[in-house]
């Protein structure tokens, strides 16, 4: 959830139309040149300021942005995404796929070695695979690995699986969430052991110091199979409000961060920053929405929650929230990619509208003091987000006071990230819910929509429940054939405007901030950090060693 902003690990294919991810702006502000030799060159760190800390860093038991970000740095999978959207091999050099689809052969690379020094073989590729599927392993993800019919391991450099019948996300599934060092934990339960902060991985880098609500330390792994990261060091500094972390953006505290809409768009336009900084803007496969708690008395009847939705401007949110930086979302897709249905119900704001469907369903003023009732109960609920996300206190800020002129009365309550994931989100303790997802690049949203993934831990927290979109989740998997995909998700996004078990608020634009001494940073469709590793700071700008 994003960051849960976080459903980072839908990690599938998607074709765009046309060039761009979406038609909008893509911005690029370097800064004035001529300060030192841009020679690549080893060494120094860079301070990135998070607002969330992990949580657990075993990549398929995360399911908050925080962790798999940190996670994401230690761990390689067998494929990931080019930057040209493509799908290019990882811990994988190559790969056979039957004609019948069915069939993957993974050829894994050789002399890859975990950071302890033992060599990575295929046997900790079966051994995740064994682990994610194990009924006992509490994660979101498996249902994409039980979809194998049968894994084999020929030998220590080839991972073989079989499915039962087509299934579409197949080959980008094996992106960053299963392989794990078999000699480190078989035998354990990954629940408890202490590999969850203090993993070994053979990504680019180590964690090597994790300070509770304070910050995170990774070394460069030396012996990282892609070569050695440039910068030495990568340190998250856990600052849960934005305004203090901007300050230590100026004060040098740290060199990286995501900016506000205020801070990109007023608070950085001048020299200062334009001549020590970067700023990015780019379209980020994620949206922010309000949930409901489908098992509350309140949002059952499909009615209030259309009122809720008509008496939201999410205009004005995109404009005094992002201040223009995003667009209104409709559904569950990213505008200008080929899964997304521009033909569904929008929900202009229409507060006549939503007085009348509230009235229909029974929620009048019968005291006249503009609260609306039901059966001698006022229409009271929550909103629960997170701590440290102005974006989104701003945006509950203005939904409690559009459904105020409704009658409705809303309070608001920021829990500190863990706490809300683990004690609220998990455990169901909610009336309504305002987060963000992190969508894969494939269309796949199985795990966030289909009734049987309401356990703990699972990702359709809000009970959601359709038999219709049950039988197209599952058709939009098993073709290969794009325009059958895309009518079972044209439909499912139809259903979901219909139903509104979520408000879908708005697509955010990224807006990262990074030091200028950083060079090789390229921007893309899969944003700037793909290639960290070749980051660098050239050796006359460098300001941090090594010492610990």
């Amino acid at each position: 959830m994003k960051k849960v902003s976080c459903f980072f690990c839908i990690l599938l294919l998607m074709v765009f139309s046309g060039a761009g991810c979406r038609e909008k702006e893509r911005t690029v502000l370097q800064t004035a040149s001529g300060n030192g030799s841009d020679e690549t060159a080893y060494g120094d760190a860079i301070i990135e300021g998070t607002i969330g800390e992990p949580t657990v860093l075993i990549p398929m038991l995360a399911g908050d942005s925080a962790s798999h970000n940190v996670a994401g740095m230690i761990f390689n999978g067998l494929v990931k995404y080019d930057t040209d959207l493509s799908v290019i091999g990882d811990l994988a050099e190559s790969w056979d796929i039957s004609p019948d689809g069915l069939v993957i052969t993974f050829h894994l690379r050789k002399g890859v070695k975990w950071a302890d020094g033992v060599e990575f073989t295929s046997d900790d590729v079966m051994f995740g695979y064994k682990t994610i599927i194990d009924e006992k392993t509490p994660t979101a993800y498996k249902e994409d690995f039980l979809q194998v019919k049968k894994a084999e391991t020929p030998d220590k450099h080839t991972f073989k699986v079989t499915y039962e019948r087509p299934f579409a996300p197949a080959l980008t599934s094996w992106g960053g969430l299963v392989v794990l060092p078999r000699h480190l934990l078989e035998g354990k339960d990954i629940t408890k052991t202490e590999f969850a902060r203090k993993p070994v991985g053979l990504g680019p880098y180590a964690l090597t110091k994790w300070a509770q609500g304070q910050e995170l330390a990774l070394d460069s792994y030396k012996g990282y199979f892609e070569g050695r990261p440039y910068i030495d060091r990568y340190i998250y500094r856990v600052i849960p409000d934005p305004a203090t972390m901007f300050l230590e953006l100026q004060a040098g505290g740290i060199d990286m961060m995501g900016l506000t809409p205020i801070q990109y768009t007023k608070q950085t336009e001048n020299d200062f920053f334009r001549n020590n900084f970067q700023k990015f803007r780019y379209p980020v496969f994620a949206y922010t929405h309000m949930a409901f708690n489908l098992k509350h008395p309140w949002f059952k009847d499909k009615r209030v929650r259309k009122a809720i939705a008509y008496a939201i401007d999410k205009n004005e949110i995109v404009d005094v929230v992002l201040f223009g930086l995003g667009s209104p979302a409709t559904g569950p897709y990213v505008p200008n990619t080929w899964p997304y249905n521009p033909n569904v119900e929008k929900y202009g704001y229409n507060p006549e509208k939503a007085k009348q469907l509230l009235k229909e369903a029974g929620w009048l003023d019968t005291d006249g003091d503009g609260i609306l009732e039901k059966d001698g109960r006022p229409f009271s609920f929550t909103i629960l987000t997170n701590m440290g996300n102005n974006l989104r206190k701003n945006t509950a800020t203005i939904i409690q006071w559009r459904l105020a002129k409704i009658g409705i009365r809303v309070e608001i309550k920021a829990l500190e990230w863990s706490t809300f994931v683990n004690e609220f989100i998990d455990k169901r303790r909610f009336e309504a819910v305002l987060l963000g997802w992190s969508i894969g690049l494939d269309p796949d949203q199985y795990d966030i929509w289909h009734s049987s993934k309401t356990k703990e831990k699972e990702f359709n927290f809000i009970s959601y429940s359709n038999p219709e979109v049950d039988e197209l989740l599952d058709k939009g998997r098993r073709t290969f054939a794009l325009e059958e995909r895309k009518k079972a998700y044209f439909r499912i996004q139809e259903i979901l405007a219909d139903e509104v078990p979520y408000i879908f608020l708005y697509v955010p634009d990224a807006t990262p901030i990074v030091h200028a001494r950083f060079k090789g940073i390229k921007p893309s469709p899969i944003g700037i950090s793909y290639n960290l590793p070749k980051w660098y700071v050239p050796k006359k700008l460098q300001r941090h060693s090594m010492e610990q």
